[in-house]
């Protein structure tokens, strides 16, 4: 057994609940720093413990959980110090400014005073002390600790013997000699578990950097260096329960929890989310095996946008959904050190499925290269490809001369017959943003053709100087038998207003060009800035063109950091191209799986009347189909997320004189911080005499309305009042409620 002779703090994790770990040397409770010990919108909830090598562990969700203790409740100076620690990290952030993600800290590298014992990119890991006004670093060369698997690392100091050791699983694998004996400077800073006490603040935001993610069991420190054979020892007592082997960590142990966040009254439930943090636009769409899968832009450190790896969801239907492993994560691989941002998925040679991503390396010019991951299915059968490999260097780099250097990203592929085709978002000198084209037979080696489409600045200066996020899909002929394709963008630049802009036209193969028909972009989604972020793909199953995107939250980061999540995924849209030439757009019909009980259906009913069958239809997760005849009525719409007494309320409606439909938000909910971005949106939708017929999803604080399969309108409400779950139809008199349905809705995972 473990000599504990010297020991000045241990905490075991063993606690089955509470906000308090007991260090068991001590008796001190200290409190565990967590989000959810106390919110608004939801249950207050406790940090979460899961199995650990002995009992419980604590884990830290890599942004809001910490323990401090005040300094002086410390033993600040040392000759000798040990620190032992299980440790199973479910992510790896940057490491800004050269900082650690601690397992334990109470340090000032810039005064070069205490320690700091932690992990940094990609699994490396270091013991760091102020010792006789110097700052040492002792690193694990060579022996990188993996993600989602138990390590037990022992760190040692002894200024008797003028060394330092770093111990991995009981074996020392580095040690460092200094030139003097010293103790270690004593520090005035608090010590932390799993936060850094000089952490980087990330911009104006309440997020702290270098915070650990992952579970921490048996956490030990002493005031003596254990010896080899001591730290030797203790690892084989921890594995001896567990056959004498380092334990299997669960997956579901260690992953996000979407649970955690089930009863958050904004957080949606049958859109498509990550289980918690910050996700970018949903990307990469394809189709194998009887599955689709979809994956997106993650921080899994927190509610905030860093560290990006690949999210992945996969579905047998389109409509309920499971969550799997990170897909791309950030590598030492010479590749993409620094982030894996958004790409496309294609089948290669052998219909086997393939990566196409940003591969972000902030070591060189550009930074952003192309890179390739193939599955690995045809090695061992993983249909819920999860298992990626990583061509080992960029497919594409960026010249100088295409496009916008430095600005090349987001690569779009399909293929057609023997040749692969790739879209990248860029810009040009001085003529506006641009998608550049190149071609393949391989995937490897690609043919660099120029400029796919450029607009005109001048007359279209809200599309930026740079355009991100390029698709491009067959929409079939029109009616006099043309081929027609459809190019969507997402602009970027000093003047550009972030929608998904659209042009339907033609497509030149030979010159690798896109000839609009209209010059002027359009607009699917009218919401304002809360439907961006396209993807898309040709659904093989059914032969529909199948739209995804981004739903912004629009709140603040400190709403995001109380909240644990940023944004969620649009519901996937078909588009199609109408008899009348212009872009139809609806929802996907595999929806109605997601139907609960049918509360409503009303059929040729006066407004009044309608009203009244409406009294008793509450909720925040349906679907409504509603079709209104204005008779001489102006405005007329309907009223959602409704309180009994109108104080919140949000408007869908059509304007006849602007021959527009908007959203009203100016009562969407009586808490100031909740909805910063209120007013009215909306955009122009023409009838041309048609009824209004309206297609709406609530999911909560999302609301999705597709109008005539015409436009959507895709914004958020975030109301303050438990009870703003009412419908109300809007208009005069005059307006008659042709057919309305209303259906409870189940979540999606």
């Amino acid at each position: 057994m473990e000599d504990n002779r010297g020991l000045l703090a241990h905490w075991s994790f063993d606690e089955e609940e509470g906000k308090y770990a007991t260090d068991a040397a001590t008796g001190i409770e200290d409190k565990i720093e967590y989000v959810f010990n106390e919110v608004r919108y939801m249950d207050s909830q406790d940090p979460l413990r899961k199995k650990g090598v002995s009992g419980n562990a604590l884990l830290f969700d890599g942004y809001s959980t910490w323990i401090s203790r005040p300094v002086e409740k410390l033993t600040r100076s040392l000759d000798a110090l040990t620190i032992e620690a299980w440790v199973a990290p479910r992510s790896f952030e940057k490491g800004i400014d050269s900082r650690l993600s601690p397992i334990v800290n109470q340090h000032n590298r810039e005064m070069k005073e205490g320690y700091i014992f932690g992990i940094f990119r990609h699994g490396t890991w270091s013991l760091q002390l102020g010792l006789n006004g110097e700052w040492v670093e002792v690193w694990a060369e060579g022996h990188p600790i993996p993600l989602n698997q138990w390590s037990y690392l022992v760190a040692t100091y002894d200024r008797r013997d003028c060394v330092i050791k770093l111990y991995l699983n009981g074996q020392e694998v580095t040690a460092k000699y200094i030139a003097s004996d010293a103790p270690i400077t004593p520090s005035g800073a608090d010590f932390l578990i799993g936060k850094n006490n000089q952490g980087v603040v990330l911009g104006d935001t309440p997020y702290t950097l270098n915070m650990y993610s992952g579970l921490i069991d048996e956490l030990k420190i002493f005031g003596r260096a254990l010896s080899p054979e001591e730290v030797g020892q203790a690892f084989l007592d921890y594995v001896a329960p567990h056959g004498g082997t380092i334990p299997a960590l669960p997956y579901d142990d260690i992953k996000l929890d979407r649970g955690v966040l089930k009863n958050d009254r904004h957080h949606p439930q049958y859109h498509l989310s990550p289980p918690q943090h910050w996700m970018n636009e949903p990307h990469a769409p394809i189709y194998f095996n009887g599955q689709y899968h979809l994956f997106y832009q993650h921080d899994p450190h927190g509610p905030y946008m860093h560290t990006i790896h690949w999210g992945h969801w996969v579905s047998d239907d389109l409509a309920h959904w499971r969550d799997l492993p990170f897909a791309l994560a950030p590598e030492d691989n010479g590749l993409d050190p620094d982030g894996d941002w958004s790409g496309s998925a294609v089948y290669d040679e052998n219909g086997i499925p393939a990566l196409f991503f940003t591969a972000g390396n902030d070591s060189e010019v550009p930074n952003q290269r192309v890179g390739l991951a193939r599955s690995t299915f045809p090695k061992d059968g993983d249909n819920d490809l999860v298992h990626w490999e990583k061509h080992p260097v960029p497919v594409i780099v960026q010249e100088k001369g295409q496009g916008m250097f430095g600005d090349f990203r987001d690569p779009f592929v399909w293929k057609e017959g023997n040749i692969w085709y790739l879209l990248i978002g860029s810009g040009t000198d001085g003529q506006g943003g641009t998608a550049l084209a190149y071609t393949s037979g391989n995937m490897i080696d690609w043919d660099y053709k120029g400029p796919f489409y450029i607009s005109d600045p001048e007359k279209y200066p809200y599309l930026g100087n740079m355009w991100e996020l390029p698709v491009f899909l067959p929409l079939g002929k029109d009616n006099s038998g043309k081929e027609k394709h459809i190019l969507l963008i997402s602009p970027l630049g000093p003047e550009a207003d972030v929608e998904v802009f659209y042009w339907i036209g033609t497509f030149d193969r030979e010159a690798m060009r896109f000839i609009p028909d209209v010059n002027e972009p359009q607009l699917i989604d009218v919401g304002d800035f809360h439907f961006t972020g396209p993807s898309g793909m040709v659904d093989p199953k059914t032969g529909r063109k199948l739209i995804f995107t981004i739903s912004q939250g629009v709140r603040t980061a400190q709403i995001n950091y109380d909240a644990g999540y940023a944004h969620n995924a649009g519901i996937p849209v078909s588009i199609f191209l109408r008899e009348d030439g212009r872009l139809g757009v609806r929802p996907i019909e595999e929806l109605e799986q997601l139907r609960g009980e049918k509360m409503i259906s009303i059929q040729n009913k006066a407004i009044d009347q309608a009203n009244d069958l409406l009294i008793n239809v509450k909720g925040d997760m349906l679907e409504i189909r509603l079709e209104l005849e204005s008779g001489t009525s102006d405005c007329w719409g309907i009223k959602f997320r409704r309180s009994p007494g109108g104080e919140e309320e949000t408007l869908i409606y059509y304007n006849m004189m602007e021959s527009a439909l908007k959203v009203n938000r100016n009562k969407s909910s009586l808490d100031d911080l909740a909805d910063w971005d209120r007013g009215i949106q909306g955009g122009r939708l023409d009838l041309n005499g048609e009824n209004l017929k309206l297609h709406m999803y609530l999911d909560r604080s999302m609301v999705e309305v597709y109008a005539n399969e015409l436009k959507s309108l895709t914004t958020r409400v975030y109301p303050s009042r438990p009870d703003a779950l009412g419908l109300q139809i809007l208009g005069d008199v005059s307006v008659t409620v042709k057919s309305m349905e209303v259906w409870a809705m189940k979540p999606a995972f």
